[in-house]
């Protein structure tokens, strides 16, 4: 909480990082064009449009009447911008038209008028101690709000990603794809306990579905060094690996077949030859990247391989435990996050070889398991023992408890640095192709 003795350090910097979030979400509408704002790129979500005024509303919605105290001043809105979609929520892909929207310059205009009433009461900390809402204190609802938003600014990058390049403002040159020889390899993880969760004892930030702290045993097993890449999963798609029905379960072939998916989403073929789509360039596929694919594809991969996915807690085990089972808060131990160490926090738009980082390798050996691409588990999402939602945001877990979900882990390179943390899970359904995610395969 902050109070009184806290408020003048802890309030500057959660005022901070809430200023740099803005920037960021900002800064990411900005590439694109004014027209294309109202455009569609991911069929199964909201038009552009929606997000510019969702991130403010969430905010609004939040703290104004429960927290503040003050009144709203559109209604409409902020019912109208408070909710996406998720796609496995039934009732097929949305129809509104981009007239169905408001103005851009009323949309702008309500998200203006929002940061300054909310800044104005965020400016006066001196009472700050004293505001809470459901119980939880006013630090713990900004960071809600702040992680809120870096959230959206990736996955709004999954959107942008599928918007074609001359809907977007500008392009910049792309860097030279660098290469590194991969030489696939599996190390030993021996047997041990892997730490899930967090302490409600701890003043750590976590959001509901990262509590309640536990261990879990867990038995020796072997695992990829490296993240799944490009050339290795090509070699799957040259074995008619998508054409293959024993390598997929059923609801996962029955999906690849009516849409007719024979490839990651983010290569295209052309002239027999295989690209790979960037943010802001098409350039020849990097056979020592991390792939992209849906938990359906990386399953049917890990079938192919004579393998599997991780279950979460083997995952934690091998980028976050040890050999005498000390724990570490990174994989390579309690130093600071850098560019050294990963491919994360921004500071790039592309992956990087799944080689790159070896700075950033855990206790047992394996590399790169933050940030490069999020990691997909064998895991459900489901709740950790002692689960408990936050009563203001109900269903941002509890709503995704459905078995179509699954446990991601790691990071990608546009996952802020604050959610590296361990505890942090990320998920989504095992069908949704366009997430900045990978793998990388176990045996038992």
């Amino acid at each position: 909480m902050l109070t009184a003795q806290t408020e003048s350090g802890a309030a500057e910097s959660l005022l901070h990082r809430i200023s740099d979030a803005r920037n960021k979400s900002d800064s990411l509408f900005s590439i694109v064009r004014p027209e294309a704002l109202y455009d569609r790129p991911i069929p199964e979500r909201h038009r552009i449009v929606f997000y510019v005024g969702h991130l403010e509303a969430f905010d609004w919605n939040l703290l104004h009447d429960n927290v503040f105290g003050i009144e709203s001043f559109h209604p409409e809105f902020d019912r109208l911008f408070a909710f996406g979609i998720d796609p496995v929520g039934g009732g097929g892909l949305p129809t509104d038209q981009p007239s169905d929207w408001p103005s851009l310059d009323r949309v702008r205009e309500y998200v203006g008028t929002i940061r300054e009433s909310l800044d104005e009461k965020l400016a006066d900390v001196s009472r700050a101690d004293a505001l809470h809402r459901d119980g939880f204190s006013l630090e713990t609802l900004l960071n809600v709000a702040i992680e809120h938003r870096l959230m959206h600014v990736e996955t709004l990058a999954y959107m942008l990603h599928q918007l074609p390049l001359s809907r977007k403002t500008s392009v910049p040159a792309s860097p030279p794809v660098l290469t590194s020889p991969v030489q696939p390899t599996m190390l030993e993880i021996t047997a041990g306990i892997a730490r899930l969760g967090l302490s409600r004892g701890s003043r750590a930030f976590g959001w509901d579905n990262e509590f309640e702290a536990h261990t879990v045993d867990v038995p020796a097993f072997s695992m990829d060094r490296y993240m799944v890449s490009n050339g290795q999963f090509l070699a799957f798609i040259q074995d008619q690996g998508y054409r293959r029905r024993e390598l997929w379960r059923e609801a996962d072939w029955e999906w690849k077949d009516a849409a007719g998916i024979s490839a990651p989403v983010f290569w295209k073929n052309q002239d027999g030859s295989w690209l790979y789509r960037t943010m802001f360039d098409e350039v020849p596929l990097p056979l020592d990247w991390p792939v992209y694919v849906s938990h359906a594809e990386a399953s049917a991969y890990a079938l192919w391989a004579g393998k599997a996915l991780p279950t979460e807690a083997q995952w934690q085990r091998a980028a976050y435990g040890s050999q005498d089972n000390d724990a570490r808060f990174y994989p390579w131990g309690n130093q600071a996050a850098d560019e050294t160490r990963g491919n994360f926090d921004f500071h790039s738009w592309d992956p990087t070889p799944v080689n790159a980082h070896p700075r950033g390798q855990s206790a047992f050996g394996v590399e790169g398991m933050l940030g490069n691409g999020w990691e997909w588990t064998s895991t459900p999402f489901g709740p950790f023992p002692g689960f408990a939602p936050f009563p203001f945001y109900r269903g941002y877990s509890a709503d995704f408890f459905d078995g179509k979900h699954y446990v991601m882990k790691g990071g990608s390179a546009r996952t802020a640095a604050c959610m590296l943390r361990p505890t942090f899970r990320n998920w989504f359904q095992s069908h949704y192709q366009y997430v900045y995610a990978g793998f990388r395969c176990v045996n038992d």
